[in-house]
Formats: structure tokens, sequence, C-alpha cells
């Protein structure tokens, strides 16, 4: 290879990343996602006893959440193989465990089939697609921030959560078309064509994550020898702390959950707004996401991590009070536009940003574990949010106070937890994490 093609080759490679962490982000959550889908507005039918509709949605709600069980022990395990044999083997692995298990979910027998059992294998299904997802975010980010520019790594990691947004985005349009069925065309057999399509987006998928490179900065360390041995041993060992930060600062995802499944739910379910209006709120609000979450991340690359993700999680935490409060009194254009404002325009700002945020804190020999295990672990609350705000929900047109203050302290928390961490955008990729004695080591040689 010339001199010039190698050049070529190197200013390709960050967006070829980009596109893959992208494309891979999109098929991952489009299967996650239409699953909270369901479980807002198909799985208590279906799954459960008809005899208690509360009860029934709370175990549905409590299904989605329970992903986030496994998604822990996925992260120790998946941080592991890619911290110590790469990043491109967790990529390929979690995208292929996430179409298995969703077009499982597609095949299985309903309650009125075969009673108990029913649930059970859909919370099995479920563990493995908690599993995969452990593993997708954490190598998604840490593939694309090792890739890129040193002076636009924000940029580039955001295409991670735009792909999110994406598969949500597409998640929610097969399901609006569906949910245009009759309720019994529904139930019997119209769900189950969302969770059969997810084998099409795994095709895609892979075929475009198929020939990435490994990283620079993991080959760099695989060279000389660095790679931790139990990479989870050395994460808790040297940066404890900032696995801790993480964890906090991923509380800000309750806002994503509350908003994309709870509301939703809480809408259509209990206050009889239709089903169709409230997904076009989520594809809008989705769109928008789409170029707020890049242009966040834009900004981030000139000002900083700390305030943009800090704006995004404390306005989360004022916005969701009008907007709940604009489903009680089913008010449509307000609905419309404060569902934009709040999960379109300001969430995506610490969505946008934290790919970036998170991944610099950790040295490169322990990186995908420390983002792995710190984001499932406060993932894991906002997996269980629509499940304790179904049980928060209070009667009355006042009965959702309880979850705009569960929402607005998780925001807070989260944005509290990153005034305490480093800024980072300014340091060299080899000084990202390091401790002491080893920086010292690599100014020294510099």
């Amino acid at each position: 290879m010339s001199q010039a093609e190698a050049g070529l080759h190197a200013a390709q490679t960050p967006r070829k990343a980009a596109l893959a962490s992208w494309i891979g982000s999109a098929v991952e959550y489009y299967d996650f996602f239409i699953y909270g889908t369901a479980a807002a507005l198909i799985f208590p039918k279906i799954f459960f006893s008809a005899a208690n509709p509360q009860a029934a949605a709370i175990a549905s709600f409590a299904t989605f959440g329970v992903a986030y069980i496994t998604r822990p022990l996925g992260a120790v395990a998946l941080g592991h193989v890619g911290d110590r044999f790469g990043r491109k083997k967790v990529l390929t692995f979690t995208l292929l465990l996430m179409g298995f298990s969703t077009f499982i979910i597609g095949c299985l027998p309903t309650y009125d089939h075969v009673g108990i059992l029913a649930p059970i294998l859909l919370v099995l299904a479920r563990l493995l697609q908690g599993i995969s997802a452990a593993g997708e975010q954490a190598g998604a980010n840490s593939m694309t921030l090792e890739h890129a520019p040193a002076h636009r790594r924000a940029f580039f990691t955001s295409f991670t959560l735009s792909g999110t947004q994406a598969g949500l985005i597409l998640a929610t349009l097969v399901f609006i078309p569906v949910s245009w069925l009759s309720e019994a065309q529904l139930l019997a057999w119209g769900w189950r064509i969302p969770f059969f399509l997810s084998v099409l987006v795994v095709i895609v998928g892979f075929w475009v994550r198929r020939t990435l490179p490994e990283t620079p900065a993991f080959e760099k360390e695989e060279r000389s020898g660095a790679p931790a041995t139990v990479p989870v041993v050395a994460l808790f060992r040297t940066q404890w702390a900032d696995v801790l930060r993480v964890i906090f600062a991923a509380l800000v995802s309750v806002v994503s959950t509350i908003f994309s499944v709870f509301t939703l739910s809480y809408a259509v379910n209990t206050l009889h707004i239709d089903r169709s209006t409230m997904l076009t709120v989520l594809v809008l609000a989705n769109v928008v996401a789409l170029a707020a979450i890049p242009a966040w991340a834009i900004l981030a690359d000139r000002i900083g991590r700390k305030p943009v993700f800090i704006i995004g999680a404390l306005g989360c935490a004022v916005l969701i009070w009008p907007y709940i409060w604009a489903i009680s009194v089913a008010n449509i254009p307000l609905i419309f536009v404060l569902g934009i404002l709040l999960s379109g325009v300001v969430y995506s700002a610490a969505n946008g940003v934290w790919p970036a945020l998170y991944g610099e804190m950790f040295d490169t020999r322990v990186r995908l574990s420390g983002m792995a295990i710190g984001t499932q672990l406060g993932f894991a609350l906002g997996g269980f949010a629509p499940s304790i705000s179904a049980a928060l929900l209070g009667p009355g047109p006042m009965g959702w106070v309880p979850v705009a203050v569960f929402t607005s302290v998780t925001a807070v928390i989260a944005a509290i937890s990153i005034m305490t961490a480093r800024e980072t955008y300014r340091t060299p990729m080899e000084e990202l994490g390091a401790q002491p004695e080893r920086l010292a080591g690599l100014r020294r040689t510099a």
C-alpha cells in the first residue's frame, strides 16, 4: 500500500467505524425497542391473565426490565472478551444473539395456549436480549472512540446513539401500520410481524460490520503485551471511582424509558389517547434526535463533555413535568411540542455526549469493561423505571406526580455525578484514564 493509499485508508476508517456502529446499534435497538412497544401495548393482554389489567401491565413492564438483570452479567463477560481479545469479536456476537432472541419472541405461544409457561419463555428470551445489549453499546462506543480523530471524538462516537434512535424510529414505524389492525388481528398474529422482521435487519448489520478492522489503540496495547489478564480486576483496582460515576450518570436513562414506554402505556391504556398518535410522537421526537445528537456532540468537542451532559440531564428533570401533565389532560398539540423538546432536543444533549464522556474516563486496557459495567448497572434502574412508575401512578388527575418526581430525581443525580468527573475533551487518546505512574511513563517517552 502506497503512502497516499495508507493516508486515504486512515481517513476512511473513522467514518467506516462510525457507520458500522450506527447500523449495528440501529439493528440492536430496533430489536430492543420493539419489545418495549409490545410490552406497553400488547403483552399485558396476551402473556398474562386478563383478570387484573393493572397487575398485567406491571408484570409486562417487569419483563421489559428483567433484561437489565442480565445486562451487568453480560457486561462483565463481554467486557472481558472485548478488552482481552478485541472489540470486533464482541460486536459480532452481540448482533447475532440479539437477532436470535428477538426472532424467538415472535415464535412464542401466548397465555391462552400454554398458561404460565408463556411469560416464563418470554422472560428467558428477554434475558438473552439483555446480554446482547450489555456489550453492544460499550463495544460500539469503544470501537468508534478509538478510531476517531482526536479533536472529533464526541462527534464520531455520537453515531452509536444516533443509531440507537434510528432503531427506535424503525421499531415504532413498524408498529404504526401493525397498530391499524383490528384488536383481534393484532393480538392473534399482527404483533409477531416486527419480531420476525428482525432477521432482515440483522443481516444488514452483519454485512456492514464484517470488514471493520480492530482499533489502533487496542492493537497497540496488544503489541505491547499490556492488555489486562483479567480486565474487571484491573478496572476495580484502579478506576472504581469512575465506574461509580458512570453508574450514577447512567441513571439519566430513566428519562428515555419513561418517555418511550411508560408514558406510551399511560396515554393509550389509561387515558385512551389514540395509539397511533402517541407512536407518531415517539417517531418525530427521535427524528429530531437524529439531528440533535450530532449537533450536541459537535458542541461537546468545542466546549467540553461535562457542560453539554449537565444541560441535558437538568433540562430533562424540568421538562418531564409539563410533558406528563400534557398527557394527563390529553392536550395533543402540547404532547407533540413537549415530547419533541424533551426527548428529541434536550435529552439528546446527555444522550449524544455520554459515549465520549464515559469512554474517555477509562484506560484502553479496561475501557470496554468500564463502560459496559458502569452503564449497565446504571441502566438497570432505567429498565425497571416503567414498572416502578406503573406502581407509583396514583388515582385521579394528579396521579402522575410521583412519576415525575422519580424521573427528575434520577436526572439530577446523573448531573451531580458528572460534575465530579474530569473534563477530557482535550486529553490525548493514550493518556485517557491512565493512572499517575503510567501517565508519567507515557510523558517521559513522548
